[in-house]
């Protein structure tokens, strides 16, 4: 054991090692090829020791002199060095989220924390690397004021990781969508407010009426809000919905048994709150002999079997929604066909299909789009097809009858993705009181 201890304790041992750690996880992996001049600082820190000489023993005297200064000096080390071990950890590693809302339900439940894995897909390096750390978009304390600062700006880029997105995968990514925030009212989504409000005022007082309205900002692709859905057709599927029913490639999906659909149902006498517990349905609105609530097929079986159940209907959802276009008067329920884009595949362009590929050839993209005399241009010049830059995925909730989703904005393009839900850690019912409140039966499950 001495042998070890002393060994480990050797300065070049901890150098080598030091260096290797280094070089592996800084150089390579991050690609981030000028950073071997940190080789540099790790040998001054174990071999020659300069800056401790003429620098750090005079803080170590500070030290030994003052035990103020001793105090404030080992609470400032310890949070620094928490907050940098925190941040590396956030960035390359995984990161927490818990989940706001019904739209995954009943594979995830509001109150869920989940482990999700950046190393999964590759960890994406910030486009905004000058932040607060620990907080998204949003100083703590106030609903306006960023947490970062664009003084910095990096172009997207995602490190190697353990695999690929794969068809069917839980995913957490930055909301497409989220890139103009009405900053009065944060939990809408913009373009849907504007639709609203051109379609009272047209579309340049509209527009207009809108930015009178409210302070309107725009966010870079890592500040957006972070959303978890399904991915459920890959770059390259094509995908249909026919009554809700959702086929990819020709075939319906896979059998997810959590997965969601509004019913309405019809009873002979009132559904007692013991049977609604039982059953695990946790959103029901009506009364007395008519309830509207989601269901997966397993509950809308044994609502069947019961005595005082008339009948259970699917809800047909009739809102327009993506490309939201005269084009494509597609609804949740019933689009398509689409084919979602793949990197490198090339799509001919007319004014007729402009509306499904216009926000990601000009905004996901990053080109200068316009159309003129029935004519399409991109960076000035007339365009006639397309080629994609970047892979895109599609993504929808479970509870699909009460998920803001693809089907309402897009395509998620690769430069968006954050990790995958890997497992839940803790799961608490805001509805109950501890300890009844945590879900036990859900600690360290695997997200499927």
């Amino acid at each position: 054991m001495n042998k070890i201890k002393a060994f480990f304790a050797n300065k070049w041992v901890g150098f080598t090692l030091a260096t290797i750690l280094y070089v592996l996880w800084f150089v390579v992996w991050a690609g981030c090829w000028w950073m071997i001049f940190g080789v540099a600082v790790i040998y001054d820190l174990y071999i020659s020791k300069y800056f401790y000489r003429y620098v750090w023993s005079k803080n170590e005297a500070l030290c030994e002199k003052s035990a103020l200064y001793r105090s404030v000096y080992e609470w400032v080390n310890a949070i620094v060095f928490a907050t940098v071990v925190a941040s590396l950890i956030h960035i390359f590693f995984f990161q927490m989220y818990v989940i706001p809302s019904s739209s995954m339900e009943k594979t995830l439940l509001v109150g869920d924390y989940l482990y999700v894995s950046k190393v999964a897909y590759g960890p994406k390096m910030p486009n905004t690397p000058v932040a607060f750390p620990f907080v998204h978009h949003t100083m703590p304390l106030s609903h306006t004021k960023k947490s970062f600062s664009e003084c910095i700006k990096l172009p997207y880029k995602r490190l190697k990781g353990l695999g690929e997105i794969k068809r069917n995968d839980v995913v957490v990514f930055n909301f497409p969508a989220g890139d103009t925030v009405l900053l009065e009212n944060q939990a809408v989504t913009y373009y849907d407010v504007l639709r609203e409000y051109q379609a009272q005022f047209g579309a340049e007082q509209g527009r207009k009426a809108l930015e009178r309205d409210y302070t309107i900002i725009s966010r870079p692709v890592d500040k957006r809000e972070n959303y978890i859905k399904r991915c459920v057709a890959m770059p390259g599927d094509e995908i249909k919905i026919i009554d809700g029913e959702l086929i990819v490639n020709g075939k319906p999906e896979e059998f997810i048994p959590e997965k969601q659909y509004c019913y309405s149902i019809h009873t002979s006498s009132p559904l007692s709150a013991y049977a609604i517990e039982k059953m695990g349905i946790t959103e029901m609105s009506g009364s007395g002999t008519h309830y509207f609530a989601p269901l997966t097929e397993e509950m809308v079986e044994q609502l069947l079997k019961m005595d005082n159940v008339i009948s259970v209907t699917r809800y047909t959802v009739q809102e327009q929604c993506f490309p939201h276009s005269a084009n494509y008067p597609w609804t949740a329920d019933n689009f398509g066909p689409l084919t979602i884009p793949a990197k490198g595949a090339t799509v001919e362009l007319t004014t007729e299909n402009l509306p499904l590929y216009e926000r990601i050839i000009d905004v996901y993209e990053e080109n200068d789009l316009e159309v003129n005399g029935g004519k399409i241009y991109i960076n000035g010049e007339k365009a006639t097809s397309y080629t994609f830059k970047m892979n895109y995925y599609w993504m929808m909730g479970d509870n699909r009858h009460n998920s803001a989703d693809s089907r309402y904005w897009g395509f998620v393009p690769e430069d968006h993705i954050v990790g995958k839900a890997s497992f839940i850690w803790l799961s608490l019912d805001a509805n109950k009181s501890f300890p009844e409140k945590i879900r036990f039966n859900r600690l360290f499950n695997k997200i499927r």
